[in-house]
């Protein structure tokens, strides 16, 4: 479905520069949503066009995918979507991006690259140390969603965030998406396909507390 980049590679250590969130979006105060390997971006555009009580921020490994979703964002004018390349957990980590986190109010991991391989786990964007990091970073009552049609992976993402005691596992999903990023519950392209070949979902929400 999609090209696999080694996130450890030595060419995800530089950053792109994230300008402030006044620079970012027409409305800061908006509550922030931040898409962790957002692909295309197809996802994010139509959640923007669609809810425009939220700012979004898409996070992508591919470069080329990030600099067309930006020459789109460019003609389409959307002022409350942005798109950056990088490795997610080098962005976080930077201290210039704490003000991400820092005001973020949910984040997303959508069908996220399964590396299946146990040598090559160490490559899967959550873990345990990125976990940490959100969890005391993040504000009381944040979101973290997590999805992918994979059990191992979901079983793996699972273990890593209940492990930490800052999060705790929402039990009824559905009661949360009007209220939240995605009030209409719009799918991904993954998602849809998975819903076509009639695969299981896992899915889950956790809180900050």
């Amino acid at each position: 479905m999609r090209q696999h980049v080694n996130p450890l590679s030595k060419h995800f250590h530089e950053i792109e520069s994230i300008p402030s969130l006044h620079e970012l979006f027409e409305n800061p105060e908006l509550p922030l949503h931040l898409d962790i390997g957002c692909a295309s971006g197809d996802f994010l555009f139509e959640l923007a066009l669609e809810n425009t009580k939220w700012n979004y921020l898409g996070i992508e490994i591919r470069e080329k995918l990030v600099k067309n979703a930006k020459s789109k964002l460019r003609d389409i004018g959307i002022r409350n979507l942005y798109f950056a390349f990088g490795n997610a957990n080098n962005i976080f980590k930077n201290p210039n991006y704490k003000f991400l986190i820092d005001y973020v109010s949910s984040i997303s991991f959508n069908f996220p690259d399964p590396w299946y391989k146990n040598k090559h786990h160490k490559r899967r964007v959550i873990q345990p140390d990125l976990i940490s990091l959100l969890s005391n970073s993040m504000r009381k009552e944040s979101l973290v969603f997590i999805k992918t049609d994979v059990k191992e992976l979901f079983d793996y993402m699972d273990f890593t965030i209940s492990n930490n005691l800052n999060f705790k596992q929402l039990q009824n999903i559905d009661l949360f998406y009007p209220e939240s990023f995605n009030p209409k519950n719009i799918k991904t392209n993954r998602e849809k396909y998975v819903m076509e070949k009639r695969l299981q979902i896992f899915e889950r929400i956790y809180i900050k507390t």
